[in-house]
């Protein structure tokens, strides 16, 4: 029976909430991940009412699971004003790998990815 895989998301960028909002809705947007996405927030503050997003996760199918999350966070990504961000890719581990406009093209990126989702806890 195979394992279903998680893929934890974080972002830095100048506007983090309102960009993991972004690709929330753009990966939902996706036949491969609809029903997969969730948001997770921290716990509130003291004085807070709410909690802020930190990190989406995202439940992997089998197949070219992962081959759909590098292209479509690619293509987020590409979009206007997007240079400046910054998405870590955390697996079950705690092994993780930091995508952004400028590495993103690489081949190598799915790859990364996959290992980092994929790798077996020591």
């Amino acid at each position: 029976m195979e394992v279903p895989v998680e893929a934890r998301l974080s972002l830095e960028s100048a506007d983090p909430i309102p960009d993991l909002e972004s690709l929330a809705d753009w990966l939902r947007g996706e036949s491969e991940f609809h029903g997969r996405v969730t948001v997770h927030s921290g716990a509130p503050e003291d004085g807070q009412l709410g909690t802020v997003p930190q990190a989406l996760v995202v439940a992997l199918g089998s197949g070219g699971a992962v081959s759909v999350l590098v292209a479509t966070l690619r293509s987020w990504l590409s979009l206007p004003r997007r240079s400046s961000v910054k998405i870590k890719v955390l697996g079950k581990d705690g092994a993780k790998i930091e995508v952004d406009a400028k590495n993103i093209r690489e081949k190598r990126v799915e790859a990364l990815v996959d290992e980092v989702l994929n790798r077996e806890s020591e």
